[in-house]
Formats: C-alpha cells, sequence, structure tokens
C-alpha cells in the first residue's frame, strides 16, 4: 500500500513539474551590443578678423567667414578615409566670390604617429580677368596696373605627419605641392614645421582649456605663364617668383565645441615682391623696385599682422 501511494506522490508531482516551471521568471536573452558605426561626419564654422593663407592675407585683412563638411569613414581604428567641403570669403584683384575647398584623404595613425595625406582643390568662381585686351579680350586695368586671371583654381597634394609625443606635446610637419600654384603657371612647393602644447585638465584656467601652437614654412614658387611676363626682361616669358619664408604662433582657448584662437603672423617678402606676387589692387607706390616688380608698387599683404579667430567644431559621434 506505501508503494502505491508513494507511485501516486511522484507522478503528481512530476506531471505538475511543467506548470511550476512555467510560472517561474525566466531573464530575458541580453541582445549583443549594438556595432559602432564606421561613419562619423566633422562639421563647423569660424569669424576670422583676417583670412591669412601661409603668411598672406587672402581678405584684404578684412574679416573673413568660414565653414567645413567632412564625412569620415573608419576601415579600422588606425584607417580613417575623409572627404571634405570647406569655404571661405575672399577678396582678390579678380573679385572671386569665395574660395571653395574640395579635398579628400586618408589618415593612418601607427601608435603615436598619425600619417595624414590626400589631394586638395581650391576653387575660386566668378573672376574676372584684369589686364590688357592681349590676354582678356577686353582692356580693364586697376588704377595700380595690376594683372590677375579670371580662374586662379589651382590643386595641390599633401602629406601632413604628426608624432604625438605625449598628451600635451605634438610635433608635425606639412608638404604640399602644385604644378601651378594659384593658376599662375609657377610650381610651388610648401614645407613646414609645427608644434603644439595642449595643456591638461589640471592646467585649465577656470571653465577654459588651452593650447599654444606655432609654425614655420617655406614657400617654393617657379616661373609663371606670360600672362604675367615681363616681356623682354632677363626673366624670360614670365614672372620668377621670389621664394619666401612664413611664421606664426599664438595661443587658443577652448571651451566646450568653441576655440578662441589669438595668432600673430608674418613672412620676409618685401612689399615689391608681394605686389608681383599677389597683384594687390590696394598696392601703391613706386620705390619698391625689385627684378620681378620693376613699377615699384608696394603691398602690405605679405607683413606682419594679428588674427583673431573665434571657431565651433562638432562631429556626429560627439551629438549622440
Amino acid at each position: 500500500m506505501k508503494k502505491v501511494v508513494l507511485s501516486v506522490v511522484a507522478a503528481l508531482a512530476l506531471s505538475a513539474a511543467p506548470a511550476f516551471a512555467a510560472d517561474m521568471p525566466v531573464k530575458a536573452p541580453v541582445a549583443a551590443p549594438a556595432a559602432a558605426s564606421p561613419w562619423d561626419i566633422a562639421f563647423g564654422s569660424a569669424l576670422m578678423s583676417d583670412y591669412v593663407f601661409r603668411g598672406i592675407t587672402q581678405s584684404n585683412h578684412k574679416p573673413s567667414v568660414a565653414a567645413y563638411f567632412e564625412p569620415r569613414y573608419n576601415v579600422t581604428k588606425d584607417l580613417q578615409l575623409y572627404v571634405g567641403v570647406s569655404g571661405e570669403s575672399v577678396s582678390f584683384l579678380n573679385r572671386a566670390a569665395a574660395e571653395i575647398d574640395l579635398y579628400g584623404g586618408a589618415r593612418w595613425t601607427i601608435g603615436p604617429v598619425v600619417l595624414d595625406g590626400g589631394f586638395w582643390y581650391y576653387y575660386y568662381p566668378s573672376g574676372e580677368c584684369f589686364n590688357t585686351a592681349v590676354f582678356c579680350g577686353v582692356t580693364n586695368l586697376p588704377l595700380n596696373g595690376n594683372t590677375m586671371v579670371a580662374d586662379m583654381s589651382f590643386w595641390e597634394v599633401y602629406f601632413k605627419p604628426t608624432w604625438n609625443v605625449n598628451d600635451q606635446l605634438a610635433i608635425g610637419g606639412n608638404l604640399f605641392y602644385t604644378n601651378s600654384y594659384l593658376h599662375s603657371g609657377a610650381p610651388g612647393t610648401y614645407v613646414s614645421a609645427t608644434a603644439k602644447f595642449t595643456a591638461s585638465d589640471k592646467m585649465a584656467i577656470g571653465p577654459f582649456g588651452w593650447y599654444v601652437s606655432g609654425e614655420f614654412g617655406r614657400q617654393y614658387l617657379g616661373t609663371t605663364n606670360s600672362f604675367y611676363g615681363l616681356g623682354g626682361t632677363a626673366n624670360g616669358p614670365g614672372i620668377d617668383y621670389a621664394d619666401y619664408n612664413t611664421w606664426n604662433v599664438g595661443l587658443g582657448l577652448t571651451w566646450k565645441v568653441f576655440t578662441l584662437d589669438l595668432r600673430y603672423s608674418g613672412t620676409d617678402l618685401s612689399k615689391g615682391d608681394c605686389n608681383a606676387f599677389t597683384g594687390d589692387f590696394t598696392a601703391s607706390g613706386t620705390t619698391n623696385v625689385t627684378p620681378i616688380n620693376p613699377t615699384g608698387l608696394g603691398s602690405n599683404w605679405c607683413g606682419s599682422t594679428f588674427i583673431a579667430k573665434l571657431s565651433a567644431d562638432l562631429t556626429s559621434a560627439s551629438l549622440k
């Protein structure tokens, strides 16, 4: 009898087990974290008191605005491909509407070293030719007689290595080459060395981070085509532009996505050689005679200047 009772109890327990199991709470399976997107976008804008490029003003020492948009694709954690477009307001003799930059390249990180290289195209739309009827089809020289082609658009290839010595100090360089700088026919090579010290959080000035940075470079330039020729001189069909040194040093204050950069910039170009190179529509005088500037006009576009720049820089990843 005892065996029968035990058998019945066991059978009831077994038949009830599934019901009890179904009533018990069950943890939902943990979903695998979503894979991070390899895509990112950097974008920003800036207001500058002066747009200075390689030591020479592009905005007639007047304020300039700028903006950029740069999609990025991370092939691996150490290799990034990118393309971009940026724009700056300019003020040239040929009345170009703006500078539009189209570029693309790759950044490769090897430990503390970043290797950045690619292609850059500078586009200056809506320019007007200023010269005699021989080259422009019309005679429309400005009062000071300077000349400039209608289309100054040109390309450069570049390589920019950076060594991040530690979290604060970065040392780098730049190498740019074009076969026709500012579409003048003169080849150009620019080389420079850069350094930047970024203060640690412990060195912050209240809510502001800060950095100091500087650059020393040299622009090598060749001989222009006949548009800028001095006809009948020892220089041949064009002008043999003067090579020059340029430098800048500055202090930056950062807060969230904003940066205020205060910078001094200069070159060693004489006023006469600066006029021959820039075609400055504000150039004046008669005493700045050089082998490539027989008129004696002098330009202040290559002199020392101070630049204040307020910018905002963001990435799509930082907005998430």
